[in-house]
């Protein structure tokens, strides 16, 4: 690509952070538009922007911008850099729309469209099978997630009668809890866990590292991970004082923050140490979302940005060390600093950042969290997991701007390290000195702030008055963290192996063993069911689909919400009775006889006594048809079977005398049916359909016989079909009857 082509680009993204820096100053959030979109169905498109979309949209224009620029130095002279940078496009434009959706339906396009190109990104080096497998391996995970999150809308906007989203926050709060919004509460943390790899669903994260390091930067810094976490903020303040919802937060975020740190404890690979840390941040967002106060949902909004601008430039540095040295592996790197002082120089200022630093954006942020996680009503283990987190991420920090810069190399080093270009040392070195300089200056980002956190749970008004963001965390709780933090640090390779062993012995129980196992699984399950269901038995389908229709039925008569109100009893005719005895005979003799042509004419019973059925039932039609077609079947098969038995070849069924299994799966669906019917039979009829015939037949059709109108004109293609059988009928009979006239005009001869 050329210098003009990847500046092209480039500009997308920042004209869109001109833009929402334009909106931010001169704009009253919040802001609404829709037009319809598929009316019938009261689909819209709509969007709305508040000041949790704004901080949303400013990470993605702005670290946008930078990673744009980076890519375009990161990937000089790739042959596929134009590839990257429009799959990079696409993904801006559909995290634009998710965050700024405020219809379910839409939001789930984008939510999934996000989940598809980040899969392209991922695999961006397709030819190599890594990248292959983690780029399948997120987009099952995320994808799979988005489908239950659909779910989760659907039941969610039934439940509440609309599908925009601003106005199911407004009235879930004032809903009791019911079985449908449970339901899609679960279904939709389900599907914000896996885009956020929250525990179990964690392992995907780390396995993505095998993107190029724009793609990480972007995607697994400011982007998509965080998108679970919006969801989350979005729907906090109607679901937020539900027990189920504050719970599952609060559990599932403290494990993965404290969980994130500890797995990144045994690695080695720079990348790979910088995803679990962004894992762990992830799970700090997410059970800040759940907990309740006043600064909740300012910390919230602090972490979402402050760890934007202190991760991203940290991929940067990774992806530098790797362009300029070939490897990422900690223990060949050191003394980097001679050789790359201005990637050593981003490194310092964003890991002051996300460790905590006072002078920094990072300081700012754990002052907030700090002060609530030390509220009332916060359980021990948020508090302890916010401990670990804090300790491993000054650990974490240590090993990317002081290891790898500082201190001597491993014994393996083998590498020649230079510095990169402009292109590579200016966004890492502008987004870590935003984040000092928003630590320096706290005003100039507490608007936005205090706009993101009013857009969470209510009550956060008195919050941003009663919390300045230029206040610092207790010295004590900060001399704390960074103690143990460098003691982390210190003895980093010990603590390595520790958990290296202990993760080798645990490797089999651990959730991405469990993936690999179930996609194994998968072919075998698939293999053994259709062994066991395509079989080459008839009988054996038949016995498939009779059994799943009976436990069709009966589940919907079970979940119905009509009950299983029966009719009165009425004496039927003697008609209705003797047509029901014939039909019971013609399947008792079924079942019985084992000889193919006293079977067939046994069965015929059941036909026959169908047509007196439908006869005494006011349809003389449809008994006229049914009688034609079981005497033409009849007597064709009939045929058939004399000739095969004058030629020897027939033969009686082979089977035993009573099957328990086919006469449980006859009697289950006979009795699915019969209730079914009772139950449709007990609920009252509803005239519109023959008021609609009885009014519109002489003006619209010319016929006083309303009847005959139906039939030729109301539902002319069903009585051409019944006419259709008959003729099919008859041209089935035909052979038959030719064969009896020449026989019958050669006998005549003969005599």
């Amino acid at each position: 690509m050329s210098l003009a082509e990847r500046a092209a680009f480039a500009l997308l993204p920042a004209t869109g952070l001109g833009l929402v820096l334009w909106m931010v100053v001169t704009l009253e959030p919040p802001l609404h538009w829709e037009r319809d979109w598929v009316p019938a169905l009261g689909l819209k498109i709509a969007f709305a922007i508040d000041g949790l979309s704004a901080l949303m949209l400013l990470m993605i224009t702005g670290v946008g911008t930078a990673v744009f620029v980076y890519a375009g130095g990161y990937l000089a002279g790739h042959p596929e850099q134009r590839r990257l940078y429009v799959l990079l496009t696409l993904f801006m434009l559909a995290m634009i729309g998710a965050v700024t959706s405020d219809h379910l339906i839409l939001v789930f396009l984008f939510w999934e469209l996000t989940s598809l190109i980040s899969f392209l990104l991922v695999g961006f080096n397709h030819q190599q099978k890594g990248s292959r497998k983690s780029a399948q391996q997120s987009l099952l995970v995320t994808g799979s997630g988005g489908l239950t999150l659909l779910a989760g809308f659907i039941v969610l906007a039934q439940a509440m009668g609309t599908w925009s989203m601003s106005e199911i926050v407004a009235r879930v709060a004032e809903v009791e809890p019911t079985p449908e919004l449970t339901t899609a509460l679960v279904l939709i943390l389900i599907g914000a866990f896996t885009k956020s790899a929250q525990v179990p669903f964690h392992f995907w994260l780390p396995n993505a590292m095998s993107a190029p390091t724009p793609v990480s930067a972007y995607l697994h810094s400011a982007t998509m991970v965080k998108l679970g976490v919006y969801l989350l903020a979005r729907l906090d303040p109607g679901f937020g004082e539900w027990a189920l919802w504050e719970w599952s937060l609060k559990l599932a975020g403290s494990i993965t923050a404290a969980w994130g740190m500890v797995l990144a404890l045994r690695e080695r690979d720079l990348k790979r140490i910088l995803a679990w840390s962004t894992v762990a941040t992830l799970g700090t967002l997410v059970t800040l979302v759940g907990l309740r106060g006043d600064g909740a949902s300012v910390a919230v909004g602090a972490l979402l940005l402050a760890h934007a601008l202190y991760k991203a430039p940290l991929f940067f540095v990774a992806g530098n060390i790797d362009h300029g040295t070939g490897t990422r592996v900690i223990d060949r790197l050191g003394n980097l600093r001679h050789a790359m002082p201005w990637t050593a120089a981003a490194a310092l200022l964003a890991g002051a950042s996300m460790a905590g630093m006072p002078l920094s954006f990072g300081y700012v942020a754990k002052d907030v969290i700090v002060e609530v996680k030390s509220a009332e009503g916060v359980f021990a283990f948020a508090r302890a997991a916010n401990v670990v987190f804090g300790a491993i991420a000054v650990a974490v920090a240590g090993v990317a701007a002081i290891r790898v810069f500082w201190r001597r190399p491993g014994a393996s080093e083998t590498c020649e390290a230079h510095e990169g270009g402009p292109a590579l040392v200016i966004p890492p070195l502008a987004l870590a000195s935003v984040g000092i300089a928003l630590g320096m200056f706290p005003f100039i980002a507490h608007d936005l702030i205090a706009d993101a956190s009013l857009a969470m749970p209510p009550g956060t008004q008195t919050a941003m008055s009663g919390l300045a963001l230029e206040l610092g965390p207790a010295l004590g709780s900060l001399a704390v963290t960074l103690a143990i933090g460098v003691t982390i640090f210190l003895f980093w390779d010990p603590l390595h192996r520790l958990f290296e062993d202990a993760a080798q012995r645990m490797g089999r129980i651990g959730m991405a063993s469990q993936y690999e196992r179930l996609l194994t699984s998968i072919p075998r399950l698939a293999a053994g069911a259709t062994r066991a269901l395509q079989n080459g038995r008839l009988p054996a389908y038949l016995a498939v689909v009779s059994g799943g229709l009976a436990l069709a039925m009966l589940a919907a008569l079970v979940v119905g919400r009509g009950g299983l109100d029966l009719p009165g009893w009425e004496t039927p005719s003697p008609g209705v009775v003797g047509a029901c005895l014939l039909i019971a005979l013609g399947a008792v003799f079924a079942s019985l006889l084992r000889d193919r042509l006293t079977l067939l004419l046994a069965t015929g019973l059941v036909g026959y006594g169908s047509a007196v059925l439908f006869l005494y039932s006011g349809a003389p039609d449809v008994a006229f048809t049914q009688v034609t077609v079981e005497t033409v079947f009849v007597i064709v098969v009939a045929s058939v079977l004399l000739k095969l038995r004058r030629l020897g070849r027939a033969t009686s069924i082979a089977e035993p005398a009573l099957r328990p299994g086919a006469l449980a799966i006859a009697l289950g669906l006979g009795a699915a049916v019969t209730a079914l019917l009772l139950v449709a039979s007990a609920g009252a009829l509803d005239p519109a359909l023959s008021q609609f015939f009885a009014e519109r037949s002489l003006p619209e059709a010319h016929g006083r016989n309303v009847v005959n109108v139906i039939l030729v004109d109301f539902r002319a293609l069903d009585t051409l079909g019944e006419i259709a059988v008959v003729m099919l009928s008859l041209l089935a009979a035909l052979p038959l009857l030719k064969a009896l006239r020449t026989r019958g005009s050669g006998d005549g001869g003969g005599r």
